[in-house]
This record gives C-alpha cells, structure tokens and sequence, in this order.
C-alpha cells in the first residue's frame, strides 16, 4: 500500500526518540521534592503547553532554551521553584534523551525502500546527538533552526514540501504528534502514518491537544510495526525535478 511513496519524513521527538522519558528524567524528581504524589503524567501535561508558547511567542529562539524556559514556566504554573542550574540540565539533556528500542532497526529497514528526511522541533547541535543516539544516516534533515519556526508553523512544512519537490518525491509523513504534525502536514497536503506510541495510556502526555479532528491515512502503535508494513524491495533514488 506504500508504492506510491518514495521518501518518508520523520518527527524526531516522540516518534524515534522519547522525548516524555528525557523530560520526565529530570521534572519528575524535581517535582516529587514538592509533592511526593506528583506522577510523570501529571508534570507533562504541565509542561506541554509552556513548551508550544514558548516557540509559538519565540520562534527563533534555540531548543536549549526554549527547555530551559518552558521547565521555569511550568514550576511557575506548579508553584514550585526552579532553579537555574535545574533549567539548564533540562535544555542540555536531548542527546541523553533515550531511543525508542525499536527505532533504529525500523529506521534501517525502512532505508531499503525509501529516502529518510527528518522534520524536527530542535536544534542542530542537539539533533546531533539524537542521530548518534540513531545511529542512521538521513538523507535530510529540516530543523526549527534551519526554518526558524517550530511546528506546527506551516512554514516547517512548506521547506519540506519545497524540499521534496525539488527532488521529484513522493511523500509520506511519519509521527506521533498530532499537535506538532498531523495537523499541519494535512493542510499542506501531505498524507500521514500516526505511530501512536501513547496508545496504551490516555491522555496526550508532553504533546498539547490537537485543538481539531484530524485523521491520518495509517496509524500503528510502534516504528516497529509500520515497518514490517512498509519495508520491501530497494528504493530507486529519485533524480532532482528539473
């Protein structure tokens, strides 16, 4: 059902790498010194909508500190204090953020058949370590550096639309966000696979509320699984559009 495609682009954060186990790492323990019963879900829900204000009213701002920034923000809206050495360990950690098991294995089957591009909310230096953390050499990749706006701005998505285009591609879009992604990617057009990796728990985690329906063409809860789907022969690479 995917021959019709030649290029995936990735989400990075939440779709490959864990993004809600690197935050969590670091504001779940600051949390529970205020309030011992305060859960990892309860401080991602939290922080989830500091973090899209923040690049929403900033979006030139660096990753580093939109993460220092959006963690003072939610102690702010918690009542808890921040300190600033607490805020600038969570705007370094993206490279420690953990790899999905099942991401780089995914990755690598999926090279087979198609070109890899990532779309990501972050910066280069920190994406960097993300990709070691991978350990998959992508064929493109599109940061809120490079564009200077974050998702769900349609600018990320006309760079990448523009991008694919210019390289005679045929796109799908791959990710976990239905805020930061499928949204977006629908009024631009491009058709969406939904790795719903929260589809065992309720609620939407770090990841604000889509704010309107939304419906991706394919959804499987792991990288894993759409995978086995969507890897097959080896890809043909696409020569440049004239």
């Amino acid at each position: 059902m995917f021959d019709c495609y030649d290029a995936l682009s990735f989400d990075c954060y939440g779709t490959l790498i864990d993004w809600e186990a690197g935050i969590a790492a670091i504001l779940g323990p600051w949390a529970r010194r205020f309030d011992t019963a305060s859960s990892d879900e309860r401080v991602l829900t939290a922080y989830a909508d500091e973090e899209a204000r923040i690049v929403r009213e900033r979006p030139t701002t660096l990753y580093p500190d939109v993460l220092a920034d959006a963690f003072r923000a939610t102690g702010a809206k918690l009542g808890y204090p921040v300190a600033d050495a607490e805020a600038e360990r969570l705007g370094s950690s993206v490279p420690e953020w953990p790899a999905f098991p099942d991401s780089h294995d995914a990755l690598v089957s999926l090279a087979d058949r198609f070109e890899l591009i990532i779309l990501s909310n972050v910066d280069n230096a920190s994406f960097e370590g993300s990709r070691r953390r991978l350990d998959v050499d992508f064929d493109h990749v599109i940061t809120a550096q490079d564009v200077g706006t974050y998702k769900p701005a349609p600018r990320n998505f006309d760079v990448l639309t523009r991008y694919a285009h210019s390289r005679g591609l045929r796109l799908l879009h791959v990710a976990q966000s239905l805020f930061h992604d499928h949204v977006p990617a629908k009024r631009a057009g491009l058709p969406g696979v939904w790795i719903n990796r929260r589809h065992d728990r309720p609620g939407w985690g770090a990841t604000p509320e889509p704010g309107e329906s939304v419906a991706p063409e394919w959804e499987y809860p792991s990288m894993a699984a759409f995978a086995q789907v969507a890897s097959g022969h080896r890809r043909d690479r696409a020569a440049p559009a004239d």
